[in-house]
């Protein structure tokens, strides 16, 4: 037995890139689980080399150039049949030639999910896939190009439950996702286990509003609304900016940082209806909390549409962040997110339209009303941690595949940390 067990976590789909919410998701959880053990992650690629004492970084495939210009972080998005099989090589080679290092891996959900655990598996190490998606179809079957694009997305889902029923465990982000997983892959529900993502609550913490908007030449009796994240299929700005073109608020500005397909055409609507809106671009994630402290409301505006039953099942970031740093929010009524926004007091559930953004514009709740509602926020994720969704993925690995990875105090210390505990509120800065 080794003195600390050595962990790898793995994203066979994922390119290493700061502003990626997953890259996030997944550094965050490997920094926490240093506290018990040798962590390693390992990405298809890296894009942004990044050092860190507490883990080690990896490259599945070294030899990938990824361009500047690619925007989406998953990596394996747009490849062909072909390469998708001359990838799946490399995954094997990858786990035969490093399986003696390892004694667990987390798998990050992808495309294939299950896949490189299968392969570990066949070397002695378990292989735990961590899913935060079932990769719904979404898109109209219009063309042959589509119809093709389609039966590749049946056979890489087939595929992935095949490879995810031979898997120890699953851990899954929500239990809407669990769901999905048993309907769509056919997994068994005692497979799969149900653990929360987490908060950096070093970064994601309240600021000085005056001090922040004064950082972006925003005025303090704006009243400011914000999204930050992806402009994408998942997410959708178009009635919120449809109903500002029809109401006009005094003083409203409405800023947004992030990118994607959708920027070029939300930028040009808003230059024709002259909306008062600021595109901030990609930012650091270190400096995300500056522009949330600037802002009066967060917005997680999702388009239920692009997901199964229209229920938002994967775990959303962003709402827990924008609440750790002490602002209400804006979103859906759908799914886990109505466990995480208590209505009217933490935040607002509305369905993501025009008539009711229109309806909400047109009554808006005073700034003081909200920096009380941000206060609630704060405290309802308190004891949201990445220590402690980092314990209990340790915690469910080690009762699913019978391992015996730490000493006693360790494993004393890891049920420590799986329980429940708050925090002190933390004051302004």
């Amino acid at each position: 037995m080794r003195e600390r067990p050595s962990i790898c976590y793995a994203a066979p789909g994922h390119s290493l890139l700061s502003t990626s919410g997953t890259t996030r998701n997944i550094l965050s959880v490997a920094e926490a689980l240093s506290r018990w053990a040798d962590v390693t992650v390992a990405f298809r690629s890296v894009r942004e080399p990044i050092q860190s004492e507490k883990f080690k970084v990896d490259v599945i495939e070294p030899q990938l150039q990824t361009g500047s210009e690619i925007r989406d972080d998953v990596a394996a998005r747009g490849l062909n049949i072909f390469a998708h099989i001359g990838y799946l090589s490399k995954l094997v080679s990858f786990a035969k030639h490093s399986a003696r290092s390892y004694d667990l891996v987390f798998e990050k959900g992808w495309r294939l999910s299950g896949f490189l655990s299968l392969a570990f598996g066949r070397y002695g190490v378990p292989g735990v896939v961590v899913e935060n998606d079932v990769r719904y179809w979404n898109e109209p079957l219009e063309s042959v190009r589509a119809v093709a694009r389609y039966g590749a997305h049946g056979i890489a889902q087939s595929l992935a439950g095949f490879c995810s029923r031979h898997a120890p465990l699953i851990i899954a982000e929500t239990e809407e996702l669990k769901s999905m997983l048993v309907a769509t892959r056919a997994i068994a529900p005692r497979a799969i286990e149900v653990v929360r993502l987490g908060v950096n609550h070093e970064i994601f913490r309240p600021l000085n509003q005056v001090q922040c908007r004064n950082m972006f030449g925003i005025e303090p009796t704006a009243f400011v609304l914000l999204y930050v994240g992806g402009m994408d299929i998942y997410h959708d700005l178009d009635p919120v900016l449809a109903a500002l073109a029809k109401v006009t608020v005094p003083s409203l500005e409405l800023h947004l940082v992030g990118d994607g397909a959708d920027r070029n055409r939300y930028q040009e609507f808003a230059d024709r209806a002259q909306i008062p809106v600021r595109f901030h671009g990609k930012v650091p994630n270190r400096r995300v909390p500056e522009y949330i402290a600037a802002a009066d409301l967060g917005l997680a505006p999702y388009r239920v549409t692009a997901f199964p039953n229209n229920s938002v099942s994967f775990s959303t970031l962003k709402i827990p962040e924008y609440m750790a740093c002490g602002r209400p929010i804006v979103s859906v009524p759908s799914g886990h997110i109505k466990n995480i926004i208590q209505h009217q007091v933490s935040g607002f559930l509305f369905a993501n339209d025009m008539a009711s953004w229109v309806s909400f514009l047109k009554a808006l709740p005073s700034r003081e009303k909200l920096k009380q509602m941000g206060a609630a926020a704060a405290r309802a994720v308190e004891s949201v941690t990445w220590e402690k969704t980092a314990a209990q993925y340790l915690e469910v690995s080690q009762k699913r595949t019978a391992l015996e990875l730490l000493t006693t105090k360790a494993r004393l210390d890891l049920q420590s940390a799986c329980r429940i505990h708050t925090r002190a509120p933390r004051k302004s800065l």
